[in-house]
């Protein structure tokens, strides 16, 4: 096993990409060299304390042992392969390979276990999936879960760059307006979502399929749920809705159990748990909030509670900086696992494809 490894950072130059760079120099991840990746505009330019962007091609992606993937479906779906035969152990954190069934889909505090099916790819899941799953498992392990029912409050940089600068031009737009005396000027024309997002919410976080009526985030947190866990049979109810918060998903979450679980269990367990904080002290005005998660790698649950109408549901309320643990660093933290365990720098099984 290799005392350090060449790594590609692919999508290197986009939000997550950046933060995937600056989380494995942080966490001195034993790389010998970081290549960062991006499309053939960014080719060529600077990124401080890395090195100059490089575009993908069959030559400049050889001779590498992991490949971490923030650069979307269409990019990891043509690449990731390509990176898996040449060589490394990539870990995507597209949507791309979640659901195929030789794809393991990892949380490094959740089933970590998983990564021994892995034939050269890793999928990271949903930013929405991932921060509630941290704070399941630990109830899922004591008392089996029956029934989820999900409300996500999700920020505005699980969209992207443009949805954040899209959100600042709106939330001023409107504000100069209401100064101005006359809310009537000018009206607020949405770009990247199909309303305003400033001062609103919007039931539709993601998008809908054909002939579907719950959008694709819905429908990830309903099967990476599954597929993380372990059981199929868990019944899921989801609505994700898109706030105006630039970087924090929220969610509140009804856990139906199995087997009965009184609130104070469900504490312990949580304050017990890898990768959870536990804020719980309403009177005193102390839960999770997007601005408390920004910046954090842990987790945050409050509001645990009994849920009135029914004998073995609780209700808690669940916070994560959706671009560090929500999507980078979880990936570092796969990586950090894949060498722990002596994954890298060795032939893979075969390639899911």
């Amino acid at each position: 096993m290799p005392e350090s490894y060449r790594v590609a950072v692919v999508g290197a130059t986009g939000q997550v990409g950046r933060l995937m760079l600056e989380l494995l120099a942080q966490r001195q991840f034993p790389a010998s060299e970081i290549v960062p990746f991006a499309s053939e505009r960014s080719a060529g330019t600077m990124i401080d304390g890395v090195g100059v962007v490089r575009a993908l091609s069959d030559e400049t992606i050889a001779g590498f042992d992991l490949a971490i993937f923030s650069a979307g479906a269409s990019v990891s779906r043509e690449w990731a392969p390509r990176f898996a035969v040449a060589g490394a152990v990539v870990v995507d954190n597209s949507s791309c390979w979640r659901m195929n069934d030789d794809v393991p889909l990892v949380v490094s505090e959740v089933n970590p276990d998983a990564l021994s099916g892995h034939h050269g790819i890793v999928a990271n899941p949903n930013c929405s999936t991932m921060q509630m799953v941290v704070a399941l498992k630990p109830i899922f392990d004591a008392a089996g879960i029956e029934r989820l029912v999900i409300s996500t409050y999700q920020a505005v940089s699980g969209t992207g760059k443009q949805a954040v600068e899209e959100l600042g031009r709106q939330t001023h737009a409107v504000l100069a307006q209401r100064q101005s005396g006359d809310a009537r000027d000018a009206p607020i024309e949405p770009a990247v979502y199909r309303h305003q997002i400033a001062f609103n919410a919007l039931p539709e976080a993601g998008s809908f399929a054909a002939g579907d009526d719950h959008t694709d985030e819905e429908r990830k947190l309903m099967n990476e749920t599954r597929k993380i866990l372990g059981d199929q049979s868990i019944g899921i109810s989801a609505t994700c809705v898109r706030v105006p918060v630039f970087i924090g998903h929220s969610e509140a979450v009804n856990v139906q159990t199995r087997e009965p679980l009184s609130v104070e269990q469900a504490r312990a367990l949580l304050e017990a748990a890898p990768g959870v904080n536990v804020m719980d002290d309403p009177a005193a005005a102390e839960y999770p909030l997007a601005t408390l998660a920004e910046g954090q790698d842990d987790v945050l649950v409050g509001r645990i509670r009994r849920d009135p109408g029914h004998d073995r549901s609780l209700d808690m309320w669940i916070v994560a900086d959706n671009l560090r643990k929500g999507a980078a660093t979880n990936a570092v933290q796969i990586a950090e696992l894949l060498h722990e365990r002596g994954m890298l720098g060795v032939p893979a099984p075969g390639v899911a494809v």
